[in-house]
C-alpha cells in the first residue's frame, strides 16, 4: 500500500490528467466522427500554414544558423554536465542511439517515393516552378528538394531543442522538462505549477498524437507489402496482432530502459540501415546515383534560400505547403520532447560533439539515405524498368515502395522485402521507445539527475500511443481514422512553435547575452 501511495505522489497530475483526458477525448470523436475530425484539423492545419508559413520557414533557418554558430564558437568546447563529467557510452553507440532515435517509417517510406513523386509531378509539385516533369533536370531537381527537405534544417531543430536541454538539465541542474528549457526567458515563471504544466501538457500531446499516427501509418505500410509482395490480405485480426506486437516491443524495451532495452535495440537498427545502404549502393546503379546526387546537392544549395523564405507564394500550395511546410510542423511538434531524450544521453559530451552527432551526422546519413535510395528509383524509373509514377499515381506512395524493391537488382527484393516488413515496425519500435521514456520522465515529479521515470509510467505512455494507433486503425474508419490523428499532430506542432520560438529565445539568451555556466 505504501507503495502504491509512493508511486501516486511521483505521478505530475497537471501534466498527465489533462493529456491522458486529451488523447482519450480524440480517439472518441475519431471513433465516432472521424471525417469531422479530419475536416476541422485540416482546416485549421491550412490555415496555420497559410498564415505563419512565413514563421515557419524563419525560425527553422534561425535553428540551423544557432546550431552552425554555437558549434564553431568558443563554447563549443563547454562540456554537458560540468568540466570532469565523463562520457559513459562509446562514440559509435551515442551516434546509434541518437540516429535511431530521430528515424521511424519516414525515411524507409519515403527515401524511394518522394523524389519520384516530385519528378512525376503527381500532386502537382511542378505546377509552379520552372521544372518539366519526367526530365531527367526533373530527376536531378526532386534529389536536390529531398535533400533540402530531409537534411540539415530538420536536424537543426531536434539539435537546438537537446542543446537547451542537456545544458539546463546537466549544467544548472533543472528537471527534464521542456518547460524548464524555457527558464532563461521566463525566468521565475518557468517554475510556477500552472506556466509548467501548460508548456509541458501541449509539448507532450503533439509528439502523443504524431507517435500514435506513425504507428498507424507503419502498420498501413506493411499491412500493403504483405499483399503485394505475397499476396495475403490482412484482416482486421493480423492488422491488430501486428500493432500489439510492435507496441509490445518498444514497450517492453522502454520498460527495461536505456542500458538493457532502447540502447541494444538502437545497436541492431542502425547496423541494418548502414547495411542495406552499403548493399543497394554497391549492387544499384552506382555512377547514376554518384552523378545525380551530386547534380541534386549542386541544386540545393543553389535554391537554398529560395526554398527557406518561401511561405507559398513561390513554390505553391502543392509543394511548398503540403511537402516542406506540413514537414517542418512534424519535426517541431517532434523537437521539444526529442530534444530531452538526446539531452539525457548526452552526459559528458561537449557541445561540439552533441552538434556533430545531433545535427551533422544524421543530416548526412539522411542526404546519402536519399541519394541512394531515391537514386536508385529514379533510374529504374528513367531507364524504363519501372514506371513507379504510374504506380504512386494508381495506388499510392507506400505502393511504390514495394515495387521499386521487388525490381531491384539481382532479385535483392528477395531477401530485402521481408527485411523492410521487419524493420518498418521495428524502425518504429525503436523511435517511440525514446519518446515514450521522455513522455514518462514529463509526467514524473523529481526524477534525479541521470535516472529515467519509473517503469509504470514507461508500460503506461507505451501501451496508450499503442492502443490508440490500433484503436484509430479499426474503428476509426482506417487510414481515414489515422489521418484524423496525423492532422491533430500537425495542429498541435503549430502550438508547439510558439514554445520551439521561446527555446530558440533561450539559446540566444545563454550564449549571446548571458555566460553560460561550466
Amino acid at each position: 500500500m505504501e507503495d502504491v501511495k509512493k508511486e501516486e505522489k511521483t505521478i505530475r497530475w497537471g501534466v498527465f490528467a489533462p493529456m491522458f483526458l486529451f488523447v482519450f477525448s480524440a480517439v472518441i470523436l475519431g471513433i465516432f466522427h472521424s471525417e469531422m475530425l479530419i475536416a476541422l484539423t485540416k482546416d485549421f492545419f491550412n490555415w496555420s500554414l497559410q498564415s505563419f508559413g512565413w514563421l515557419y520557414q524563419w525560425i527553422s533557418i534561425i535553428a540551423l544558423i544557432l546550431v552552425g554558430v554555437i558549434m564553431i564558437s568558443r563554447y563549443g568546447n563547454l562540456r554537458i554536465g560540468g568540466k570532469d563529467a565523463q562520457a559513459n557510452m562509446s562514440f559509435g553507440r551515442w551516434f546509434a542511439m541518437a540516429l535511431s532515435s530521430g528515424i521511424a517509417t519516414g525515411l524507409i517510406t519515403y527515401g524511394a517515393n518522394e523524389p519520384i513523386i516530385y519528378f512525376g509531378n503527381i500532386y502537382g509539385e511542378l505546377n509552379h516552378v520552372p521544372v518539366e516533369p519526367h526530365t531527367h533536370y526533373a530527376a536531378i531537381w526532386a534529389l536536390g528538394r529531398s535533400f533540402y527537405n530531409w537534411g540539415f534544417i530538420p536536424y537543426a531543430m531536434y539539435t537546438l531543442s537537446g542543446l537547451i536541454a542537456a545544458y539546463m538539465y546537466f549544467n544548472k541542474k533543472r528537471g527534464l522538462t521542456v518547460s524548464a528549457t524555457l527558464e532563461p526567458i521566463l525566468g521565475q515563471y518557468a517554475q510556477n505549477k500552472f506556466v509548467a504544466n501548460f508548456i509541458d501538457v501541449f509539448s507532450t500531446l503533439a509528439i502523443v498524437l504524431a507517435l500514435a499516427s506513425g504507428l498507424g501509418t507503419g502498420l498501413t505500410v506493411v499491412a500493403t507489402g504483405l499483399k503485394i509482395a505475397y499476396g495475403i490480405h490482412i484482416t482486421t485480426t493480423v492488422f491488430v496482432v501486428l500493432g500489439v506486437m510492435t507496441t509490445a516491443l518498444f514497450t517492453f524495451s522502454s520498460y527495461l530502459g536505456l542500458d538493457k532495452g532502447f540502447k541494444v535495440l538502437a545497436n541492431i537498427k542502425s547496423k541494418v540501415l548502414y547495411f542495406l545502404l552499403m548493399l543497394l549502393f554497391i549492387t544499384g546503379p552506382t555512377i547514376y546515383i554518384l552523378k545525380t546526387s551530386t547534380a541534386g546537392m549542386a541544386v540545393w544549395l543553389d535554391n537554398f534560400f529560395l526554398w527557406g523564405l518561401d511561405p507559398g507564394d513561390i513554390g505553391g500550395v502543392e509543394l511548398t505547403q503540403w511537402w516542406t511546410l506540413f514537414d517542418w510542423a512534424m519535426w517541431i511538434a517532434y523537437a521539444p520532447l526529442m530534444g530531452l531524450f538526446l539531452a539525457m544521453i548526452a552526459y559528458g559530451r561537449t557541445l561540439k560533439e552533441f552538434i556533430i552527432v545531433n545535427w551533422i551526422l544524421p543530416s548526412c546519413f539522411a542526404l546519402i539515405w536519399f541519394a541512394i535510395w531515391g537514386g536508385t528509383s529514379l533510374y529504374l524509373q528513367e531507364s524504363n524498368v519501372l514506371n513507379l509514377v504510374q504506380i504512386i499515381k494508381d495506388n499510392g506512395a507506400v505502393s511504390g515502395l514495394w515495387a521499386f524493391l521487388q525490381h531491384l537488382p539481382f532479385k535483392l527484393g528477395v531477401v530485402i522485402v521481408p527485411l523492410i516488413l521487419v524493420l518498418s515496425l521495428f524502425a518504429y519500435a525503436v523511435a517511440a521507445n525514446s519518446v515514450t521514456t521522455t513522455i514518462a520522465g514529463m509526467c514524473t515529479k523529481d526524477v534525479p539527475i541521470g535516472e529515467e521515470a519509473p517503469a509504470y509510467q514507461r508500460i503506461i505512455w507505451g501501451t496508450l500511443i499503442g492502443s490508440i494507433a490500433i484503436i484509430m486503425s479499426v474503428f476509426g474508419g482506417g487510414e481515414q481514422g489515422i489521418d484524423g490523428i496525423k492532422f491533430l499532430a500537425a495542429c498541435g506542432g503549430f502550438c508547439v512553435l510558439f514554445i520551439f520560438m521561446l527555446q530558440v529565445l533561450s539559446i540566444i539568451k545563454i550564449f549571446f547575452y548571458d555566460k553560460p555556466v561550466e
